[in-house]
């Protein structure tokens, strides 16, 4: 609710760096709640996307490329224009798994050490539109190995099943 709250403006609507308002490939970029906004060394913003259906990296084929590449584009110019930064300063990312299921894109400082930003967890945002142009089911396709903590309901899963 708190994504659809933001995309609504119902919410946060103070806090929003830029948005591109199509329905279908735009988002609106905004601070994570963990960044203060008052030091550049921690930056950490978040592209929410206007379309509903698209919960994960996994719902991605080539058919979301105009979307995919317009946060790529339009986010580090916002983050220039607005902060400063330079795009080669950028880390540029998506979670699998993500923490909520509704898909976002990550914009970190590349000196920042963000919590999920490891090799694991984090699937470079510049990384997924070559795979996807290259194959529309990449991600549908693909095994894609993420950390687990020791206390998440999905690792109980595992080891319930044995697979762990």
């Amino acid at each position: 609710q708190w994504v659809y709250n933001i995309l609504e403006k119902k919410a946060e609507a103070d806090r929003i760096i830029h948005e591109n308002p199509d329905p279908s490939n735009g988002f609106i970029l905004v601070p994570d709640l963990k960044w203060n906004q008052s030091q550049l060394d921690d930056l950490y913003l978040i592209a929410l996307i206007h379309r509903r259906e698209v919960k994960s990296l996994r719902d991605l084929t080539a058919v979301h490329l105009p979307l995919l590449r317009n946060i790529l584009q339009e986010g580090k110019e916002a983050i220039t224009k607005r902060f400063g930064v330079p795009a080669s300063q950028l880390r540029i990312y998506l979670h699998y798994q993500p923490s909520y299921y509704h898909l976002h894109v990550h914009f970190t400082a590349l000196g920042y050490d963000a919590p999920g930003s490891s090799v694991e967890r984090a699937h470079l945002l510049a990384d997924v539109i070559d795979n996807l142009a290259m194959d529309s089911m990449y991600y549908q396709k693909r095994a894609l190995t993420f950390a687990l903590r020791a206390d998440e309901l999905l690792f109980k899963k595992f080891q319930e099943a044995g697979k762990v």
